[in-house]
């Protein structure tokens, strides 16, 4: 048990506790408040309580659940399979690889109850080449041997494999294109983000705009290269965060399930025939209703 008196912090409780303790992260200290392991006086409270001058916080020391990779009986969305390749439609809510805060039900224990998979990352990532975010939907390859997880690698760091994503994002866009070339790393004001910094690594975001609403704008976004939450990052950097995006966007914006995010296309050269082979998956039910719903409001106040 840890325990802290407030003098002179002031913000929401759990981020106050991951300053106060640097051992846990912002988003672990919240789901420890969730679950009542930490208490304000005392009490239980939420999230987002201001601490004030005198308030006593305790910290329950809660050791993580074990990690455990066991193969899962989950459902999965194969686009495409054969002897060295899978290509998978991830829903939205679903994590790619085990973790502390995550460690079952991922997209990587539904693969290894339908395939074995590429060791060549890890005990935990076994076949994942390269990874998209919980709560966006859409497209990956993943390897199912050491040879083909080396090839698909190097295209990934060569930037010659296709990743094209179709966001709802704030705002009006004027420019009917872009490039947004800004470097991405770890934000210095709160370590959970990724930031547009001068010493981050280089990060190329290419965006073609696709519809425009009243408020909001449909885009598609090719990588060029792939950092952390790039896409994200980088259309906050230029005003037009990404709609439903708990980490970068405003607290203001559409009811849905997570943010409006979706990995549409994938191309790759396949690493043994050395065909190019290039994929597509249909936005989920959620995100088409939601664009039906702002072209409703757009012909109603047309």
């Amino acid at each position: 048990m840890k325990k802290f008196t407030i003098d002179g912090q002031t913000g929401r409780l759990d981020k106050i506790v991951s300053e106060l303790d640097p051992s846990v992260s912002r988003s672990r200290a919240k789901n420890l408040i969730d679950d009542g392991h930490i208490l304000v006086n005392g009490q239980t409270v939420k999230p987002k309580y201001k601490v004030s001058h005198a308030d006593e916080i305790t910290v329950e020391e809660v050791k993580p659940k074990p990690i455990s990779l066991e193969p899962e009986n989950i459902p999965l969305d194969i686009v495409y399979e054969d002897d060295d390749v899978i290509v998978v439609n991830k829903p939205q809510g679903m994590v790619v690889h085990p973790s502390p805060g995550h460690p079952d039900h991922t997209l990587v224990n539904a693969l290894l109850y339908h395939s074995p998979l590429s060791t060549i990352n890890g005990e935990f990532r076994p076949g994942i080449v390269h990874r998209i975010d919980k709560d966006t939907s859409g497209l990956l390859m993943v390897a199912k041997n050491d040879d083909a997880h080396k090839f698909l690698s190097q295209q990934l760091k060569a930037q010659k494999s296709l990743r094209k994503y179709v966001a709802l994002v704030h705002g009006r866009i004027n420019e009917d294109s872009g490039v947004v070339n800004a470097p991405i790393g770890r934000s210095p004001k709160d370590r959970e983000k990724q930031a547009v910094v001068a010493d981050g690594r280089s990060a190329v975001t290419h965006f073609e705009v696709l519809e425009r609403f009243d408020d909001y704008t449909l885009v598609s976004c090719r990588l060029e290269t792939g950092r952390t939450h790039q896409i994200r990052v980088h259309m906050k950097y230029i005003g037009h965060p990404i709609v439903g995006d708990p980490l970068y966007g405003p607290r203001k914006t559409i009811k849905g399930h997570g943010q409006f995010l979706h990995a549409q296309e994938l191309g790759f050269e396949h690493p043994k025939t050395h065909e190019l082979m290039v994929f597509s998956a249909p936005i989920p039910p959620i995100f088409e209703k939601t664009l039906n719903n702002l072209r409703l409001n757009n012909a109603l106040g047309s």
